[in-house]
């Protein structure tokens, strides 16, 4: 499945265990293997509709993954079919219980907006909070805010957390031009972040829409990231450069994001199956 180019293998697992990381190694190699971003597994659970567990390329576990949280509900929805109408799915994170609000029309979905949970700021995990308007408080941008050196290059970044760990940095230089693939890795793996993070570059077009780009980290450059999609939106709006909601332009194709300035942030897009297999 993918959503807006992020791209993932969706098992629901039938009993036994099975060494995921190692599976997910071996799946997402794009010339071994079936070729993801990810490995996505669709379990029961005990407190939501279904539990989400997301294993990335490397064979590292995320906590967060907004586009691989809309393909697993849109999966959910192909065998639990629930009719038109509005409705609610929960799904059981290792960030805890998520809400995706679905939209259907005539027996079909029509959007999935997701929770990803409440931001946080900075090393110390503020909450995020907006004042009046967009305008920004002094102590949580400061906060937020940190200036490191890749490569020689002083890059300014703003540390979000989606449930997983983001470095926001604005850029005049178009990010076309962005040399993603030779920063995003140290910026992945610099000593200010121990559990190592992802890292988003961005141009703002206007209050409502970005374009940005973004190294995962346990996968390299992706598409498109949910929770970075997010991470970009709060950073903006807490540095008084956006409104509550954004579209973000990826590579892979855009993605909504409205955060109201406190609580929960929310991620709309697509969630496409692509196709089925066996893996033998």
């Amino acid at each position: 499945m993918q959503g807006a180019g992020n791209d993932f293998v969706v098992v629901r697992p039938e009993g036994g265990r099975r060494d995921w990381p190692k599976l997910a190694t071996a799946m997402c190699d794009r010339h071994y293997g079936v070729g993801a971003d990810g490995l996505l597994l669709l379990l029961p659970s005990r407190v939501a509709d279904f539990k989400m567990r997301i294993f990335n390329a490397d064979g590292s576990e995320s906590v967060a993954c907004g586009n691989g949280m809309r393909c697993l509900v849109k999966h959910f929805l192909d065998e639990h079919p629930r009719g038109g109408g509005d409705f609610d799915v929960t799904i059981e994170t290792l960030a805890g219980v998520r809400t995706a609000k679905v939209h259907g029309r005539r027996g079909h979905v029509t959007e999935i907006r997701a929770s990803m949970g409440e931001p946080r700021v900075g090393h110390n995990g503020s909450s995020a909070r907006a004042g009046e308007g967009g305008r920004e408080t002094v102590d949580i941008t400061q906060e937020m805010g940190r200036t490191i050196t890749v490569d020689g290059q002083p890059l300014r970044i703003n540390l979000v957390s989606i449930g997983n760990p983001h470095a926001v940095h604005f850029t005049e230089i178009p990010v076309a031009d962005f040399p993603l693939c030779a920063l995003g890795p140290a910026v992945e793996q610099h000593r200010l972040f121990p559990d190592e993070t992802n890292f988003e570059v961005v141009n703002v077009v206007s209050r409502g829409e970005v374009v940005a780009r973004v190294w995962e980290r346990g996968c390299g450059e992706t598409l498109a990231c949910g929770s970075g999609a997010c991470a970009v939106t709060v950073a903006g709006q807490l540095l008084g450069l956006l409104d509550e909601r954004v579209e973000v332009s990826l590579p892979g194709g855009a993605l909504g994001v409205h955060w109201a300035g406190e609580g929960e942030v929310f991620l709309s897009g697509p969630a496409v199956t692509v196709f089925r297999g066996e893996w033998p």
